[in-house]
């Protein structure tokens, strides 16, 4: 019992961590937060949560910063490619052990925090972009369908592009769209999502909008370097303990 409720409290300051940055990046809440769930819980619990939150909270975030999107076919292929990688994504979900889905997330948190440090001023050409939107937008939907965290790829696929703040944003919100529709719709097909998940999603979607506007304060005051370097820190530990579970 104590681990429990050692679970939910770590989970809901992941949560408000995750909004925090998603405030002030437009991106972060599943890299953070699902981890620390899944150590907790398992990958299938952490993702159900995350519904919501992905869902209303890039949709009140994509329409904020509508007006930004980029050029429209790369974003729209980018996206509609997330939704069907989410929805290849999402049967895994169903179907792969809880064991083997919370290896995944360890090994996707580990890959890109390895990435980042290895190429942290790696950048794409917009016009290479345009041409591996598909596959890189379906590689990112099938991570988050399956594990609940696409960001080794969609991240830090967008990052490599140049792209301003607003353009980011705009950007991630659709594919994060795209990609949650999928999701809810084969969950809820294999009723993994339930009344009980729906209740739990709500609570950190309350949590994430909570925080959201912090992280929108704190971007005009912190260094966006200085966030970058505490997550980094902050998923090496949690990867570790994933991965140290595991073996031992």
């Amino acid at each position: 019992m104590p681990e429990f409720w050692l679970g939910v409290v770590l989970s809901i300051l992941a949560l408000g961590l995750g909004g925090t940055i998603k405030g002030a990046t437009g991106a972060g809440v599943p890299i953070v937060a699902v981890p620390i769930m899944a150590l907790f819980f398992d990958v299938q619990t952490a993702v159900i949560i995350m519904l919501l939150p992905s869902l209303v909270a890039n949709i009140l975030q994509g329409w904020k910063y509508r007006k930004h999107l980029a050029e429209s076919g790369f974003s729209w292929r980018f996206a509609a490619a997330g939704a069907v990688g989410g929805f290849v994504g999402s049967l895994m979900l169903t179907n792969i052990s809880p064991q083997v889905l919370l290896l995944m997330v360890a090994v996707v948190v580990v890959l890109y925090i390895g990435f980042r440090l290895a190429r942290p001023g790696w950048r794409l050409p917009l016009t290479t972009a345009r041409r591996i939107a598909l596959p890189v937008g379906a590689l990112a939907g099938t991570l988050q369908g399956a594990t609940g965290v696409s960001a080794p790829v969609s991240i830090t696929f967008l990052n490599a592009t140049g792209l301003p703040r607003a353009g980011f944003v705009a950007v991630i919100s659709l594919f994060f769209v795209a990609s949650t529709t999928s999701q809810i719709t084969v969950l809820a097909s294999y009723d993994v999502l339930t009344l009980n998940g729906l209740m739990l999603s709500s609570g950190a979607l309350a949590i994430i909008l909570a925080t959201m506007p912090i992280g929108e304060a704190l971007a005009k005051r912190v260094s966006p370097t200085l966030f970058d370097r505490l997550i980094l820190v902050l998923l090496t530990l949690v990867a570790a303990r994933i991965l140290l579970g595991a073996l031992l």
